[in-house]
């Protein structure tokens, strides 16, 4: 293994799931066609899957499914907030495991992917061996006032900067609602100046150290309308939940489920407090915490213990 990784191997099996009338998810499985099932849970909400994504999973043992969620990556329509809320994710991700034949799995997941693990779970846990969790984010008001209002902007006041650019002095006292109102405008020019700046500011702060790769890429139209447009659309409407400390409040439905949780330290998009939260709330989950990591899953310490924790889980 070379970085910690398994190395990227094709899909066994590919496609597309009509999941309501309006969407299509792209999904694909990876691996051992009768191992142990495990399902990734990618991040944003738009955020998509890509090959390395495949690489926390020994090929050998696990049988991993991937897909993107609604309104991202392959799945269609593209960048459609219609009909695209948790709890129809929650549901696409039932319907995977159904129309897939599988009575049980993993579900691994990271930053939303970790909200979304969590919130399935706690709806279907029944159908759950066990929690890989990653970067914890509840999706709570403070969560998104600290990243998008004020807290990490005076971590990382050069790229906040950009990130209020597109914004009028007059809009900034909620730049939530503000960026909402360009991401659903009719111009496709304000539209994607704004997705831009918002995709641009999270790849700007995921890692410890900056990755210019990973900034370019998320300052591509294509993957920014989508990435951006999602999860706005997702924090203006509170993943309508019904109240902002739902997930915590739901523990005792998967206290029985084994899960294992790993946090960097230096986290400025999904502070460290979330995860040490969850964990409080939680003591019979396992946490682990990446001493010189930020946000990012590609921070060498986190990608180990990823991996390791996939290689326990062989054991349940």
């Amino acid at each position: 293994m070379e970085d910690n990784l398994y190395p990227i191997t094709e899909p066994f099996h590919s496609g597309h799931l009509q999941v309501s009338d309006l969407h299509q998810i792209y999904f694909e499985e990876v691996g051992k066609s009768d191992g142990v099932p495990v399902v990734f849970l990618h991040g944003g909400p738009g955020g998509g899957i890509s090959p390395s994504h495949r690489q926390y999973f020994d090929p050998h043992f696990y049988r991993t499914v991937l897909f993107d969620q609604r309104g991202c990556g392959k799945s269609l329509p593209f960048a459609e907030l219609r009909e695209n809320t948790t709890w129809d994710l929650v549901e696409d991700i039932e319907k995977l495991r159904k129309h897939l034949g599988i009575e049980q799995w993993i579900v691994f997941g990271g930053s939303w992917g970790s909200t979304l693990a969590l919130t399935y779970a706690q709806t279907h846990p029944n159908r759950v061996k066990a929690l890989a969790l990653r970067g914890i984010f509840m999706c709570r008001a403070k969560e998104i006032k600290w990243f998008y209002q004020e807290g990490a902007s005076k971590i990382y006041p050069d790229a906040f900067e950009k990130y209020l650019a597109p914004i009028p002095e007059e809009e900034r006292s909620d730049l939530v609602m503000a960026y909402y109102k360009r991401l659903t405008s009719e111009d496709p020019q304000v539209r994607n100046e704004a997705a831009r700046a918002w995709s641009v500011w999270e790849a700007s702060t995921s890692r410890l150290s900056p990755d210019l790769s990973l900034i370019q890429d998320h300052d591509e139209d294509h993957f920014a309308l989508a990435f951006a447009r999602i999860e706005c659309h997702f924090f203006i409407n509170k993943i309508w939940m019904e109240s902002d400390d739902q997930i915590l409040q739901n523990i005792d439905r998967i206290r029985h489920i084994p899960c294992e949780i790993v946090h960097g330290r230096y986290d400025v998009v999904c502070p460290i407090e979330n995860a040490y939260e969850l964990h409080k709330a939680w003591p019979e989950s396992t946490l682990h915490i990446s001493q010189e990591a930020g946000h990012s899953s590609k921070e060498p310490q986190t990608q180990k213990t990823l991996v390791e924790m996939m290689e326990r889980f062989k054991q349940i």
